[in-house]
């Protein structure tokens, strides 16, 4: 059992193997440390196996980037400053 969060080498190592069985036509394991826009991506590689374009592994690829380079989480924050935002606009307004 790993406690905390994986490292960087991990999270590549995991996501290459969930890559692997994606294009297997496997399912993908819990668990993993992967965020949920590259888990995403992933399950949509998987949903088009055996049909899976170059385009799609790409866009899988760009997206683990952004969890590694923090851009996920970055976008992820401004959408829920945004909505909390506009929640308390309407509140002000009632």
């Amino acid at each position: 059992m790993r406690h905390g969060r994986p490292s960087e080498e991990q999270l590549k190592l995991n996501f290459e193997d969930m890559l692997t069985r994606v294009l297997e036509g496997r399912g993908l394991r819990t668990e993993t440390g992967l965020d949920s826009p590259t888990r995403a991506t992933l399950t949509e590689i998987a949903r088009a196996h055996p049909n899976v374009t170059d385009e799609l592994v790409e866009v899988a690829r760009r997206a683990f980037a952004g969890q590694l380079d923090g851009s996920n989480s970055a976008r992820w924050r401004a959408e829920t400053d945004r909505m909390l935002a506009e929640r308390a606009a309407r509140s002000k307004r009632s």
